[in-house]
């Protein structure tokens, strides 16, 4: 950095200080939700969903072999097959769009080819079977049915527009993983199946949050989920014991470190940032207030649906936070193609899921994707609101 770059990068910071508008109260109240947003964050997702995904990460790059993975979900695999199993994996994986990232980062460093990776990405917050039943309940069936049409038909479209866009660079980097691939594991493909399967049943129980109706087996399972959770980390140390070496496992939690340090810190300042701006959900202490957002989704023009679908991309929803927030807006006179659009845009996208996917994949298949998902949304939203 030069002499002249110091110089006006100390003048600008002190400029910003000088004339920082400390006695604001919407400034204020931004700053204490940000770190009100990155406590709840910390509290309710990073334990319980986070980690577990890490770890399950970490397996993926240690114990799947690239020459397994590109099979089912490469470039030059079955397009029904890989896109199958990418779009509908959310029905089984009911994540946020940040604890998707870790298993993301998985398979696409193991091979997995960018569309069929993208699918996963883009499926696994938005497609879960508890958000869409939740959905129809709340909101009406027409737009719990529109919400699950859209999110698988998206996931399937922007995965196939990805891979044709850069299909390319993405031969190049599959044919160099096949020439580095681990050695060949000991283990059946029954034991490699039912290792990953309680891996993910660990993540799916773990993350199990309260339903509000008290009297359904969503409930049942939520009273249980730690003793389902302690048993199936009891048949885990089994499985580790018996059927890993002590370098294999060295090499799992070396692996699972190194998707922590690489995304960890980027959510964090994706939250907080998140929280500065927008503010938690129904909070409204964000520096951009509720209803300059709320004034211009009314009705179901292309403004309306752009600016549903632009918001609901940069913002942070947790799990199936997305309902009871569409439900106060059409309260507060939201079109319906403008809800649809945030319910297809928002979970599957935030301002720091944004910046770990830039750290996997770069600035360009990143900003395709975001682009993607913003136009489908818009555009989907517009043809739901004239019907």
């Amino acid at each position: 950095m030069t002499e002249r770059r110091k110089f006006l990068l100390i003048l600008g910071v002190f400029l910003a200080a000088y004339y920082l508008p400390v006695e604001d109260m919407r400034l204020r109240n931004a700053i204490l939700e940000a770190f009100y947003m990155v406590h709840d964050y910390a509290r309710a997702h990073v334990l319980f969903c986070l980690v577990p995904a890490l770890f399950i990460a970490g397996a993926m790059t240690s114990f799947l072999s690239s020459q397994t993975v590109i099979r089912y979900l490469g470039p030059e695999s079955r397009r029904a097959t890989a896109y199958g199993v990418g779009s509908v994996s959310g029905a089984i994986l009911a994540v946020c769009s940040c604890t998707v990232l870790p298993l993301f980062m998985g398979i696409y460093k193991r091979g997995a080819g960018l569309g069929p990776a993208v699918a996963f990405l883009y499926s696994g917050p938005a497609i879960n079977i508890l958000a869409i039943a939740l959905t129809a309940r709340v909101l009406g069936w027409e737009l719990g049915l529109a919400r699950a049409v859209g999110a698988v038909a998206f996931a399937v479209v922007i995965g196939l527009i990805m891979a044709l866009l850069f299909r390319r660079e993405e031969k190049e980097r599959v044919e160099g993983l096949t020439g580095f691939d681990l050695p060949a594991e000991e283990r059946s493909l029954a034991k490699n199946v039912a290792y990953f399967a309680v891996l993910i049943l660990i993540l799916v129980f773990a993350a199990w949050g309260k339903p509000g109706n008290p009297a359904g087996v969503s409930f049942v399972v939520f009273q249980a989920k730690w003793y389902l959770v302690g048993g199936l980390l009891v048949i885990l140390a089994g499985m580790l014991k018996s059927w890993f070496a002590r370098g294999e496992l060295s090499r799992w939690t070396d692996s699972t470190w190194d998707f922590t340090k690489r995304i960890i810190p980027l959510l964090f300042l994706g939250v907080l940032a998140t929280g500065f701006l927008m503010g938690r959900p129904g909070a409204d202490a964000g520096i951009i207030p509720a209803r300059f957002i709320g004034d211009v989704v009314g009705g179901n023009g292309f403004t309306a649906n752009l600016t549903a679908s632009v918001a609901g991309a940069f913002m942070y929803f947790a799990t199936l936070t997305e309902i009871p927030i569409v439900q106060g807006l059409l309260g507060a006179g939201m079109g319906k193609g403008p809800a649809l659009a945030l319910l297809l845009a928002g979970p599957s996208l935030s301002l720091p899921s944004m910046l770990v996917i830039n750290n996997v994949i770069g600035p360009k298949k990143t900003s395709a994707y975001v682009l993607l998902v913003v136009t489908m949304a818009t555009v989907t939203g517009m043809i739901y609101g004239a019907l």
